[in-house]
C-alpha cells in the first residue's frame, strides 16, 4: 500500500485545514456544542438552543462564513470559589460554541506545540491532577539527585492574572504562531470584546492604565453613567470563556521558556498563574525571582508579593490546595490542605440552603461535590474524604431517605451511589 503524499500541494492542504473553514465546519460546530454544554446542560438557555440545534448551528455557520457574526454582550457576575471571589464574564451558549470551535480547531493545535511539557493547565490529558503529580515527580527526582530533602522551593503567584493580560502582546505572540491571517483576525476580534471601558479615568490615568494593576471586582462597583465609551483599555480577558483559558495558558510562555530553556531549571512547573521552581540554593532562587519579575514587567503581569515565597523543602508547603512534604527518607507526603476542606464544608452547607430555596437542583450539588472530591481523592486523604462523605450524606441524602440513616451495608452503598450519581 502506498503511503499518502505529504509533499507539495498535499502538505499545504493539511496546513490549510487549520483555518476559518475548520472553525465553521458543521461537524466542528456540533462537536463544539457537545463540549460547551458540559456542566451547563441543565440551564434553560442551553436547552432552548439544543431544541433547535441543527437550525442554530446552520445559522452560526452562515454568519461565520459570510463574516457577519457578532458576539453577544457578556452576562457578568461575581463567584466565590476555592476561597477566592472572581468576576465572571459569562457568554450565551451560541458564543461559547463559536469560541470552543476556534480553540479546539485552531488555537490549541497551533499553540500547544510551543508549550513546555510542565505547563499543566487546560490541555487534553492535563489538568490540576497532572500539575500536582509533576510536582511530586520533581520532588522525587530532586531527592534522588541530592540524596537529601535539604533544598528550597520558590512558589510564585500572580495578582489578578486574567484581569491583567494585555491584548497587544498576547495577540502579537499568537500571530507569530498562527499562520492563517483570516483566523487570526477573527481571534483578535474575539479578544477585543474583553476591552474595558475606562472613560472615568483622567488622561494621565489612562496613559498609565496598562502599567497599573486592574481589578475587575473593583471595576464592577463603578457607576455605569461614568462609562461613556470614550476610552477603552485593551487589557483583561475575563474569566469564564474558552479563549480566556487558552490565553492564560499561553501568555506567560516567556517565563516558562526562560526558566526551562535559558536557565535550565529541571524542577519547574506552572499551572496557569501558579509556578514552582525547586533548587538547592536559596540565593539562586532569589536572583531568579528578580529576573522573572523583569519579564513580568514587560508582560504587564503583577507578582503577588504576599503569596510568593521561598520555603525549605523539609518544612512542607502548599501548592494547588495540596500540602506537600519531602521527608528525610525521600517520601513525598501529599495531603489535602485544611483550608480546602474548611471551604468545602462551608460550601456544602450553603448549597443545602440553596437547594431548600429551590435555587439549584440536587444534580448541581452532586456535580460540585464530586468535582472537589475527585480532585483530592488521589492523595493521602482517606479519613478526610470519609468525614466529608458523611457530611454530604447528612446534608443531602439522609433527609430524603426513608427511615433516615443507618450503618447497614446496603444503606451505605445506596447513599454512596446517590452521591456519585450511579
Amino acid at each position: 500500500m502506498m503511503r499518502p503524499d505529504t509533499s507539495g500541494d498535499a502538505r499545504n492542504e493539511v496546513t490549510n485545514m487549520k483555518d476559518m473553514e475548520s472553525v465553521y465546519d458543521a461537524n466542528a460546530l456540533l462537536d463544539a456544542f457537545r463540549q460547551a454544554k458540559k456542566g451547563t446542560a441543565w440551564k434553560e438557555s442551553v436547552q432552548r438552543y439544543e431544541m433547535n440545534l441543527l437550525r442554530n448551528i446552520n445559522h452560526t455557520q452562515k454568519e461565520l462564513a459570510n463574516g457577519t457574526y457578532e458576539q453577544k454582550d457578556f452576562y457578568e457576575f461575581s463567584l466565590s470559589e476555592r476561597g477566592k471571589t472572581r468576576h465572571i464574564k459569562s457568554m450565551h451558549i451560541s458564543d461559547r460554541v463559536v469560541q470552543r470551535s476556534v480553540c479546539d480547531n485552531v488555537l490549541i493545535p497551533e499553540l500547544q506545540r510551543y508549550l513546555i511539557y510542565d505547563n499543566g493547565a487546560s490541555m487534553e490529558g492535563k489538568g490540576i491532577h497532572f500539575a500536582r503529580k509533576r510536582l511530586s515527580t520533581h520532588l522525587h527526582r530532586y531527592y534522588r539527585k541530592h540524596k537529601s530533602n535539604e533544598g528550597y522551593i520558590l512558589l510564585i503567584d500572580f495578582s489578578k492574572f486574567f484581569d491583567n493580560i494585555n491584548h497587544e502582546p498576547l495577540i502579537e505572540a499568537m500571530r507569530n504562531k498562527i499562520g492563517d491571517t483570516e483566523t487570526m483576525s477573527f481571534v483578535e476580534k474575539l479578544i477585543d470584546t474583553f476591552k474595558i471601558d475606562v472613560s472615568y479615568m483622567t488622561d494621565e490615568e489612562y496613559k498609565e492604565s496598562l502599567n497599573t494593576l486592574y481589578n475587575a471586582l473593583e471595576y464592577a462597583k463603578i457607576d455605569e453613567e461614568e462609562l461613556t465609551g470614550q476610552k477603552f483599555m485593551k487589557k483583561s480577558v475575563g474569566i469564564g470563556s474558552q479563549i480566556s483559558q487558552i490565553s492564560g495558558v499561553f501568555y506567560p510562555t516567556r517565563i516558562d521558556n526562560y526558566c526551562k530553556i535559558v536557565k535550565g531549571m529541571k524542577y519547574y512547573g506552572r499551572y496557569m498563574d501558579d509556578i514552582y521552581i525547586i533548587h538547592e540554593d536559596k540565593e539562586y532562587l532569589k536572583q531568579l525571582l528578580k529576573e522573572i519579575e523583569q519579564i513580568c514587567d514587560e508582560l504587564g503581569l503583577f507578582i503577588n508579593a504576599k503569596k510568593t515565597q521561598i520555603i525549605k523543602l523539609s518544612k512542607g508547603f502548599t501548592f494547588l490546595k495540596i500540602k506537600y512534604s519531602l521527608t528525610d527518607t525521600g517520601k513525598v507526603v501529599q495531603r489535602v490542605s485544611r483550608d480546602s476542606v474548611t471551604r468545602m464544608r462551608r460550601k456544602l452547607k450553603k448549597l443545602r440552603i440553596k437547594l431548600d430555596q429551590g435555587e439549584i437542583g440536587f444534580e448541581d450539588v452532586r456535580c460540585a461535590y464530586n468535582s472537589w472530591r475527585g480532585s483530592v481523592a488521589h492523595y493521602d486523604s482517606y479519613t478526610t474524604l470519609k468525614n466529608m462523605d458523611k457530611l454530604f450524606d447528612e446534608l443531602f441524602i439522609e433527609p430524603f431517605t426513608e427511615g433516615g440513616y443507618n450503618n447497614e451495608r446496603e444503606t451505605e452503598n445506596g447513599t454512596r451511589n446517590q452521591r456519585l450519581g450511579k
